[in-house]
C-alpha cells in the first residue's frame, strides 16, 4: 500500500505508507497541464468544426482539416508529456491551428454577405 495523501495513510495503517515522490509530483503537474492544453485548444475546435460542417463543405477537405488537427494535438500532448525537444511541440501547436484558421476563415467568407 501506498498512498498520496498523509491523513489518507493515517487513516489506512500509519504514515509508514505515505509516499511523496518527486518524479511522481512532476508527471503528475505535467500530465495537468497537458489537459489543460488540449481541453483549451480542443473546445474552440469543436465549436469551428461545427459550424463549418453546417457550410457544406467538401467531404474529403473537411476530413483533411479534422485530419490534420486530430494528428497536430496528438502529438503536441504527446511531447508536451515526453518532454521533447523545444520546436516539436510548437510546431505541433501551428500544426493542429491551421485547420482552426482555415475553417474560421472560410466561416467569416461566408458570412459576410449577410452582414
Amino acid at each position: 500500500q501506498a498512498f498520496a495523501n498523509p491523513e489518507d495513510a493515517l487513516r489506512n495503517g500509519g504514515l509508514q505508507y505515505y509516499r511523496d515522490d518527486p518524479d511522481v509530483e512532476r508527471n503528475l503537474l505535467s500530465l495537468s497541464r497537458a489537459h489543460r492544453n488540449d481541453m483549451e485548444n480542443i473546445f474552440p475546435f469543436l465549436f469551428l468544426g461545427a459550424v463549418y460542417s453546417l457550410l457544406d463543405p467538401s467531404p474529403a477537405v473537411a476530413r483533411i482539416h479534422f485530419f490534420v488537427f486530430c494528428v497536430g494535438r496528438i502529438v503536441h500532448t504527446i511531447a508536451y508529456l515526453l518532454r521533447l525537444k523545444a520546436p516539436t511541440r510548437s510546431v505541433a501547436y501551428g500544426m493542429a491551428q491551421l485547420p482552426c484558421f482555415s475553417m474560421a476563415l472560410q466561416i467569416l467568407l461566408a458570412t459576410t454577405p449577410y452582414w
